[in-house]
Order: C-alpha cells, then sequence, then structure tokens
C-alpha cells in the first residue's frame, strides 16, 4: 500500500519515512528536483522509499502518474507551494482530505482575515482596491500602522510595514513592480511578540501541541531569525489559547489536519497573522518529535489515510526543549561554505547544522527567509535555555559568500573555473 507525498517540506522526509514504515505504508515522494532532499536523503538507506522526479507542477501527469500507483490510500500536500495542487488532486482521485475550498480558502489571507473579522476572532478586516485606489483605503479603512502583502504569500515574501505616508507610497511602488503569487491587500498591523501554534485537528476538534516562539528582525522586515519549542504558557492562558485556536480553525471551516498558526501576542489578546495548513517548516517538525518524544508524522500519514490521529489522545512523553537559528550570511552574494562547524562539538546543547543551500548557491535576498543557508539547533531543559544554547552556537558560525558574478558575466562551470 502507497502513500505518495508531493514535495515536501526542507526537513522532517526521514521522520514521515519511518512513521509509513510504522504503518505498513510504501512512501513515494514526487519532486521536481530529488536534489532538494539531499540532506534527508542520504541518511536513508537507498530503498527507504521511492523517488520519482516528476514536473509536480504538470497536474495532468501528475494525476496520470497517481492512477497507474499501485495501492494509492493517500497523498499528503505539505508545503504552501504545491497545497492547492494538492488539494486538486486528492479531490480528484478521491483520497481523503480536508475540502478542497477550505485549504483555498487558507491560501488566501485576505479573505481568511475577513473571515475572522465577521466572526469576532480579530480587531481588523483585510481592504484590498485597484492600483493607486488602495493608498487611500489604507489612509480611511485601516490606518497607520499596516502592512501590505500578497493574499497568497510565503517566507515573508512581499511584506511591508508602512509607518507612515511616504513609507506607504515608496511600498505601494515597490509592489508594483513585484510578481505577486495572488493579490496585493492591506491590513492593520498588531504589535507585539510573534508565536506559531503548532496544532492539529480532527473532527473539528484542535489539540494544541505546542507553541513556537518566533523571534523576528527589527522592523521593517519580517525576517525570521529564531524558533524555541514549547514556550511555556500558564496552564490557564494555554487552555484559554487553545480554545481560541479551536474558534479560529473552526471559523474557516479546517476540520482535519495539522496546522502552523503564525499569532501575535498583543495587549488585547491573540491576533492571528497567517494559518497554514501544515506542520511548521525549518525544523519546527524535528523539534515537535523531539521535544513531544513522539513521532508526529505518524499523524500526517494518518490523517492522509482517513484515519483519527492517534496523537489527538496521546499521553506525550516529551523531551528536550529545542531552539534553532536561521544562518544568514553578512552580505549576499555566491555561498561558499561555514565557518565555524568544528567548534560545535565543544558547546553545550548537542548543537548541530543543518544545510539548506549548497555551495554555488545565489544568495540574493537577505530581508526574508530566502536568505539563509542553514540552521542552528540546539537543546536544553526549556525553550529558554535552548534559546541561549542555540544562539551561542550559531555566533560562533559564520556564513560565508563570495559577490556575485556582474550580470552577463559567465559563470564559474560554464567558463570551466
Amino acid at each position: 500500500m502507497s502513500v505518495v507525498c508531493l514535495e515536501s517540506l526542507t526537513f522532517g522526509l526521514g521522520h514521515l519515512v519511518r512513521a509509513a514504515d510504522a504503518l505498513g505504508e510504501r512512501l513515494v515522494l514526487l519532486t521536481r528536483d530529488p536534489a532538494y532532499y539531499a540532506h534527508e536523503l542520504e541518511r536513508l538507506a537507498p530503498d527507504a522509499l521511492d523517488v520519482v522526479e516528476i514536473d509536480t507542477f504538470a497536474v495532468e501527469h501528475v494525476a496520470d502518474l497517481l492512477h497507474r500507483t499501485p495501492g494509492l490510500r493517500g497523498l499528503i500536500s505539505s508545503t504552501d507551494t504545491w497545497t492547492l495542487i494538492g488539494a486538486e488532486l486528492t479531490d480528484r482521485l478521491g483520497l481523503p482530505g480536508l475540502d478542497a475550498a477550505v485549504l483555498r480558502l487558507t491560501r488566501d489571507k485576505a479573505v481568511v482575515r475577513n473571515r475572522l473579522h465577521d466572526a469576532g476572532l480579530t480587531r481588523g478586516r483585510a481592504v484590498e482596491a485597484p492600483g493607486a485606489e488602495l493608498r487611500g483605503a489604507v489612509l480611511k479603512e485601516v490606518g497607520l500602522p499596516a502592512v501590505l502583502k500578497d493574499t497568497a504569500g510565503t517566507g515573508s515574501q512581499n511584506v511591508w510595514l508602512v509607518r507612515d505616508e511616504p513609507e506607504l507610497v515608496a511600498a505601494l511602488d515597490e509592489a508594483a513592480g513585484r510578481e505577486l503569487k495572488g493579490r496585493l491587500f492591506a491590513e492593520p498591523y498588531f504589535s507585539g511578540p510573534v508565536y506559531s501554534a503548532e496544532t492539529l485537528t480532527w473532527a473539528g476538534r484542535t489539540r494544541l501541541l505546542g507553541v513556537s516562539s518566533r523571534l523576528m528582525s527589527p522592523e521593517p522586515y519580517f525576517r525570521e531569525e529564531i524558533t524555541a519549542f514549547p514556550v511555556s504558557f500558564p496552564e490557564a492562558r494555554r487552555h484559554v489559547l487553545e480554545r481560541w485556536l479551536d474558534e479560529v480553525l473552526a471559523a474557516i471551516g479546517y476540520t482535519d489536519r495539522f496546522a502552523h498558526v503564525e499569532f501575535v501576542l498583543t495587549t488585547g489578546g491573540p491576533e492571528v497573522v497567517e494559518i497554514n495548513p501544515r506542520i511548521g517548516g525549518a525544523l519546527v517538525g524535528e523539534g515537535m518529535c523531539r521535544a513531544l518524544g513522539v513521532n508526529v508524522y505518524e499523524a500526517m500519514i494518518e490523517t492522509a489515510l482517513g484515519r483519527r490521529p492517534r496523537l489527538m489522545d496521546a499521553d506525550l512523553p516529551g523531551g528536550p526543549a529545542v531552539a534553532f537559528v536561521l544562518g544568514y550570511p553578512a552580505a549576499p552574494g555566491v555561498f561558499t561554505g561555514v565557518a565555524g562547524l568544528d567548534r560545535l562539538a565543544d558547546m553545550p546543547g548537542s548543537p548541530a547544522w543543518y544545510p539548506v543551500s549548497s555551495v554555488g548557491d545565489p544568495i540574493e535576498h537577505l530581508a526574508d527567509s530566502r536568505g539563509y543557508a542553514g540552521i542552528v539547533y540546539a537543546e536544553a531543559e526549556t525553550a529558554e535555555l535552548a534559546t541561549h544554547h542555540a544562539v551561542a552556537a550559531a555566533n560562533a558560525v559564520r556564513v560565508l559568500t563570495e559577490p556575485l558574478p556582474p550580470t552577463g558575466a559567465p559563470d564559474r562551470e560554464a567558463s570551466g573555473g
């Protein structure tokens, strides 16, 4: 029996393979580029899963392959980029899965914001207007500070904080020259620390598995830098948060699967930033497995099979708290390596480097998550101490780049260098 994974997040594939094995299923990975998963695949036996190289944006070709996959029982689509393609394929093949209309809703941040406002779960509405009219709409209906962003954006890309009119004008001019995945819209900017709730929902009931901290870069950018799990909330406050999350997900018809709900803790209570219909990216899934003491990816397989995940009711044995720091270079350029990795062995928290970029990859964007080349991970008894361990380790590491070649110059490979 087979469960197909339509692409995957950078990390977590090994846990997913072990989860499939534990449940008696064979995992099949469909991918445009197996090299993207090199770190994970190198740590698995060659026959641990089936890797099929295919254009995963070509819906008809993927559908044909799925029709020919023997014993196909479920489809997993755990990335923002392939969420809607996965929803269409799941629906077309009659496989278990969340309502495709709900998944389409989660990929439209403006519609989500207004759905939550109608339900009394956010203080602000999203505003859209054609072209230059958005400037007036922001000033009249949203107020400053505000956030402009792409309705279908990912990785903090195409997000602008505007604190005054000159910044609003500049952001609108810049956005006009960008290719967006969705539409440009505006919403209020909620001030406060940012977190992400890691949840699992089944049959409309949500379990809060834990909360990740999300330490961000200074304004006006929204670059993610440090994450720790699980953040310790007083029990009463945690129960309030879990009830709120249950209401938030119910308001958009979210009935089954993991969710990664980013929120700001404001003086007026939590405010949703966005709802991602998947497990958290980077090393969030890895951290959940270690900190909770279970392979949470078994729940991903079970929901793909249409089964109530045992994680909904399980007593969690627990483990070390975890933290990780995204490793950005000091300047854009061609990635040439990482200095200081030899020092990690002598530092507390069992720090480790998880590579994302390969030598020779260009790193051009440092204002959002496209710019990190790898991740420094560490552990401790609490999320606070794990953060200290991870930051200390990351401070010993340097991501190295050399200047990008001038436009039009031959690259090293083409010139034989």
